[in-house]
């Protein structure tokens, strides 16, 4: 089996700012979480009661946004409904700009839960907005540097 070993994202999963979560250990979204004057530099686009939503500075695609409980959780059944609600209703919000802005022909929504799913910070929830087009190859030319030919 082959790897894909992608060296430049450690920082970002290792966390930002080094800053540890409530839990002990490092966590780049309650580093983010926790410095709201910093959100222009974070590429924080809001802060809503329970979520903040954030541009990926590793997308898949262009306008790759993430929606991030606030709370330090790695499991949908450990976050309140309010704070679900409130992702669903940022997402919705989310991908109606996203279709303004990139016109895509689609969309991927996305939770990985744990590590083998294909989550790099397994240990704090969130949610993947992708806009895709028709020919875009998928993921491949982002996590293989491989092009997709006719």
């Amino acid at each position: 089996m082959d790897r894909l070993y992608t060296p430049w994202r450690y920082d970002y999963i290792k966390g930002t700012s080094g800053e540890k979560s409530g839990h002990g250990t490092s966590c780049v979204f309650c580093s983010l979480r926790d410095r709201p004057a910093d959100d222009e530099q974070t590429f924080i686009l809001q802060r809503a009661r329970h979520n903040f939503v954030v541009l990926n500075i590793y997308p898949y695609t262009s306008g790759h946004l993430m929606i991030v409980p606030y709370d330090h959780a790695a499991e949908l059944s450990d976050i309140s409904k309010e704070t679900s609600d409130e992702l669903m209703d940022l997402a919705k919000r989310a991908q109606a700009i996203l279709r303004d802005v990139y016109h895509p022909h689609g969309f991927n929504l996305g939770i990985n839960l744990g590590q083998a799913a294909g989550a790099g910070v397994a240990d704090h929830l969130h949610l993947h907005i992708l806009p895709r087009w028709s020919g875009d190859s998928n993921f491949m030319t982002t996590v293989a540097e491989t092009r997709v030919l006719p």
